[in-house]
């Protein structure tokens, strides 16, 4: 079993008010923070049942939203950046590119830092640098996070072991990118304009900087995310390799 798996918060606790009130209170469900990095040995090529960090390897999304055809192109890059972590030292992270285009215009393209833990499988976020094109010309990087910079510590994509009930952190940027996963459903069925895939698991993200937005991920073995809200998987593989992209 995956040592952070051990540790993962499943149950929400609640608070007992007294005798007098004789009211429980169920309070914030609690995510694993701790994942015990100084463990782990680190790489930022492989992959684990459902996430992919292999050079040239792309996710393709398309959907519609408020009238709007939206495309996201998922793309590990064949870079690397080094990121240092006190107590850990130098860790080699994988570059996954995304860029969203709104209608066929660019408005947003991410580089987003990950590293496998080869002990357990866990795949780590370590961070990404934002940019997003607003329509008067001007380019902002809200969002934009990096491990052992500030506060910011690493936190968990995709664990190696998928444990229904789990809750983990998965950006640790206080005030800029706190980003939450629980896993609430496993061996799914889904069909998308890329294939039908089975034995997925869906997690459900939520972060404290917006109380009640919540959004839905599906991924499935072999192949990573194959939805995100709105956006469905149109194509996988990769592009120029015989037989890669579907």
């Amino acid at each position: 079993m995956a040592v952070v798996a051990a540790v993962l918060a499943i149950a929400v606790a609640s608070t007992w008010l007294g005798p007098l009130s004789g009211i429980a209170v169920a309070q914030e469900p609690q995510f694993t923070t701790d994942f015990r990095l100084e463990d782990c040995e680190f790489v930022a090529r492989g992959a684990n049942p459902y996430f992919i960090l292999r050079p040239g390897y792309q996710l393709v999304f398309e959907g519609q939203e408020d009238g709007q055809t939206i495309r996201l192109v998922i793309t590990v890059l064949r870079e690397t950046k080094q990121i240092f972590l006190p107590d850990v030292g130098v860790v080699t992270t994988r570059v996954v590119e995304e860029r969203e285009s709104v209608d066929g215009e660019l408005v947003e393209v991410s580089r987003n830092f990950f590293a496998i833990c080869t002990k357990t499988g866990d795949v780590f976020y370590f961070g990404e640098r934002v940019n997003i094109f607003n329509p008067d010309g001007t380019v902002s990087h809200e969002g934009s996070w990096r491990a052992g910079v500030g506060d910011a510590v690493p936190g968990m994509i995709m664990p190696g072991t998928f444990l229904l009930g789990a809750r983990y952190v998965q950006e640790q940027a206080p005030d800029v990118a706190m980003d939450r996963s629980e896993h609430v459903a496993m061996g799914l069925e889904v069909n998308t304009t890329a294939g039908r895939f089975e034995k997925c698991v869906q997690v459900r993200e939520t972060t404290p900087l917006e109380p009640g937005a919540v959004g839905v991920k599906t991924y499935c073995p072999g192949v990573g995310l194959v939805s995100d809200g709105v956006l469905q998987l149109v194509e996988f593989g990769f592009p120029g390799a015989s037989g890669a992209a579907k």
